[in-house]
């Protein structure tokens, strides 16, 4: 999948996602672009490399994603129980589509959980 089609993918989940560059003032990471869902990020990249895709997971799913998939490894800085990295190059499109909406679903629920309390 290339960059903007899975741009597009990502604003396509929700009226609540929200795209943004939030590390401008840094220079390594001037470029990496974020997706948030209720103000809470689910995916993120390198608009300069669009090599790996951050994404939340299920930590009971990760270990069996990575044996299964060589193109899901850990993340970029980030909790390897929590997160995930996708090579978008190598993964097949339905599963970064898969993993991506994975990794929006388990923030929104998480995002509407603490607003209960």
């Amino acid at each position: 999948m290339n960059i903007e089609d899975y741009r597009n993918y990502c604003l396509s989940l929700g009226n609540d996602v929200e795209e943004k560059l939030p590390f401008t003032a840094f220079h390594y990471a001037s470029g990496v672009l974020v997706f948030y869902v209720n103000g809470h990020m689910f995916s993120f990249f390198d608009c300069d490399n669009f090599g790996v895709v951050t994404l939340k997971c299920q930590p009971e799913r990760i270990e069996q994603l990575r044996a299964e998939h060589d193109c899901v490894g850990k993340p970029y800085n980030l909790s390897a129980k929590h997160w995930i990295g996708v090579d978008a190059a190598s993964a097949p499109d339905d599963l970064l589509r898969e993993l991506t909406s994975n990794s929006y679903h388990i923030v929104k629920a998480k995002y509407k959980k603490k607003q209960q309390t």
